[in-house]
């Protein structure tokens, strides 16, 4: 870009993009370009518990590169004590006076490091109570959600970022839907606004409801930052209905052999000035290079068919020149590029339909050991499934229509539960609950996670029908269970039922919070306003059935749960000279938000612009306005 001193200055946000930290790699980046923070989409790390070895890197890198004395050079404006609800030091690193920090980062969780276990915690939460990273867009709560961004101003741009981290698929697509998803926004200068969305969920389609589409998210978004797909498409797409643009990182490294692996690799540093925006992809040289290639047999009848003599031999010379021809075209690629690890990634696939037998790919592999980095499975054998005809009820979705109704159309566990009922034998029926108590109390437990919904109301029924058999002076045991049955039968499909239900379910609640209050410890030092979430014990389905007396007491219940690149080779560290570094800034609290459900009034105006050019005019951010709707 040509107008250096109009791309960076004192109004223009500059933000390092990127589904994983890469600081190995990005320090040269972070230095040379002197970006305002780091915007992680999820899945910092890989495992859920990773090993001491992977944090001890993780922690040196963020020490080395993201702490020192270089002065922030914008301010927070919202109520960090609920953009940071979920740790006990609920305001931004750089404003700690205890640390030294001089590239903040922010960061979501994914589905491959999400909270886990009865205190709801994850790796990245370790990471943020030591003060390197941010760990904002936890949601709690399973019945509700509500983003509320964190507000940025530098000079006169103001970023409102928006994070939500990440949930199974199914559960958000049914709160989108039954509109449970709120985004809250500043009754204020709303369209001075720039609105930063990261997510981190399936955005392509795996199932009927294993998926968010993007009309789902709200229609005064500028930008949506999409995590979990591994497939790098980093240059911003519009989307038409919406009108917001959605960038897809994709992941920094390839975690399998699948074709969305193989795209190259790029992060990006995003340029935000007034409610325009730059996306300037930059790419990953420091990767392991990833090629896949498929071979159908079948095309190949003019050299080959399965009842031609040495046909596996043949097989077996064709791949090999396929494998040898990708080793060759890594090995042009890698010129130049001395960061590059030296052996690729090799994946050939092999459709072997139509008679076609598989040969040993184990001594096949032989042949490439010093040459591969994955010579164990270089080659895959596959046989095609015919396609099946395509859904004509699923090309069209109507959203809007879809996020109208007040509930997903699906089997549901109730419906499991009555069916199982419906179809079991006689002898494991219910005596004493009813299908539908059972059902709702099931449901409770997991969509709602009370976890004493099905043991409240096991005991709640067996109190109650001990005193119907006491005052009706039953004695005998064949007496004992034909009353147990008209009793059961009596209050089917009636309002008594449903009372009972729901006693049952309140009782549930009233127990949590009981426990929560007193396992909640009392706060201390900065931020006492936090109050800090209430232990819990992960429990199973099938231990919710078992009675007090069959486990230990429980501690308290959980809480509802152009491209312009500019790449520099030498990997030898920047002196940071030492000055004096301002005070810390104090966090004022934003004036006032206005709620806004998953699908939101249009508004009248957007104005954000989108240059992606390769030759640029003097000023960067030059773009047309656009119309809203």
């Amino acid at each position: 870009m040509s107008s250096e001193s109009t791309l960076d200055d004192e109004d223009t946000f500059k933000i390092l993009i990127a589904t994983d930290i890469h600081l190995g790699y990005s320090r040269r980046m972070l230095s040379t370009n002197q970006v305002d923070f780091i915007l992680l989409g999820g899945d910092l790390f890989h495992d859920n518990k990773p090993s001491r070895r992977c944090l001890h890197t993780c922690i040196t890198m963020l020490r080395r590169y993201c702490m020192g004395d270089k002065p922030i050079n914008f301010n927070i404006l919202s109520d960090q004590k609920v953009n940071f609800n979920t740790t006990q030091f609920p305001w931004v690193n750089y404003q700690d006076e205890n640390l030294n920090i001089s590239i903040p980062a922010f960061s979501i969780h994914g589905n491959h490091d999400d909270p886990t276990g009865a205190e709801g915690l994850c790796a990245l939460d370790l990471i943020s109570a030591s003060g390197l990273v941010n760990h904002f867009g936890h949601s709690h709560s399973v019945e509700k959600i509500e983003i509320s961004p964190i507000l940025m101003q530098k000079g006169i741009t103001k970023l409102a970022l928006f994070g939500l981290g990440s949930i199974p698929d199914e559960r958000l697509y049914r709160m989108f839907v039954n509109k449970q998803v709120t985004m809250l926004r500043p009754k204020e200068d709303q369209d001075e606004w720039f609105n930063l969305f990261t997510i981190h969920q399936n955005r392509s389609k795996h199932g009927p409801t294993n998926y968010i589409p993007e009309q789902f998210l709200d229609d005064f978004i500028d930008l949506v930052v999409w995590g979990h797909e591994h497939e790098c498409l980093i240059a911003p797409t519009r989307n038409e209905q919406q009108l917001f643009y959605v960038t897809q990182p994709g992941s920094s490294v390839a975690t399998s052999l699948s074709p969305g692996e193989a795209a190259k690799k790029h992060i990006g540093l995003l340029r935000v000035k007034g409610r325009k925006m730059n996306m300037q992809k930059i790419p990953l040289n420091t990767v392991r290079q990833f090629f896949i290639q498929d071979v159908v047999l079948a095309d190949y009848q003019d050299i080959f068919t399965p009842d031609t003599p040495q046909v596996t031999k043949k097989v077996e010379d064709l791949c090999y020149a396929k494998v040898t021809e990708m080793l060759e075209q890594a090995e042009r690629e890698r010129l130049g590029c001395p960061l590059t690890p030296e052996k690729p990634l090799i994946r050939l696939r092999v459709d072997y339909s139509g008679g076609f037998e598989a040969f040993n790919t184990s001594r096949f592999s032989q042949k490439f050991v010093d040459r591969v980095a994955n010579p164990k499975d270089v080659i895959h054998f596959l046989r095609r499934r015919e396609q099946k005809e395509d859904n004509k009820d699923e090309v069209n979705v109507d959203y809007g229509k879809l996020l109208k109704t007040t509930a997903v159309e699906g089997l549901r566990v109730e419906d499991l539960v009555k069916q199982y009922f419906e179809a079991t034998e006689q002898n494991v029926q219910l005596s004493l609950l009813t299908e539908h108590g059972m059902g709702k109390a099931i449901q409770e437990f997991v969509d709602k996670d009370e976890k004493d919904a099905i043991e409240e109301l096991i005991t709640y029924q067996l109190e109650k029908t001990q005193r119907h058999l006491q005052a009706r002076g039953v004695t005998t045991e064949q007496d004992i269970d034909l009353e147990i049955q008209r009793f059961r039968d009596s209050k089917k499909n009636t309002t008594e039922e449903e009372n009972e239900i729901k006693e049952a379910i309140n009782r549930a609640k009233a127990h949590r919070l009981e426990r929560a209050a007193a396992s909640e410890p009392k706060p201390a030092g900065r931020g006492r306003a936090q109050k800090s979430s209430a232990a819990t014990q992960s429990r199973s389905i099938m231990q919710a059935f078992q009675s007090p007396s069959q486990r230990s007491s429980r501690p308290g219940a959980n809480k509802s749960y152009a491209d312009e690149v500019t790449i520099e080779d030498s990997d030898e560290d920047i002196p940071v000279m030492k000055t004096t570094r301002p005070p810390p800034r104090p966090a004022s609290s934003s004036s006032s938000f206005t709620k806004l459900s998953s699908q939101s009034q249009s508004q009248s105006t957007k104005g954000v612009a989108f240059d992606d050019s390769d030759d640029e005019e003097d000023d960067p951010f030059k773009g047309p306005s656009r119309s809203r709707r």
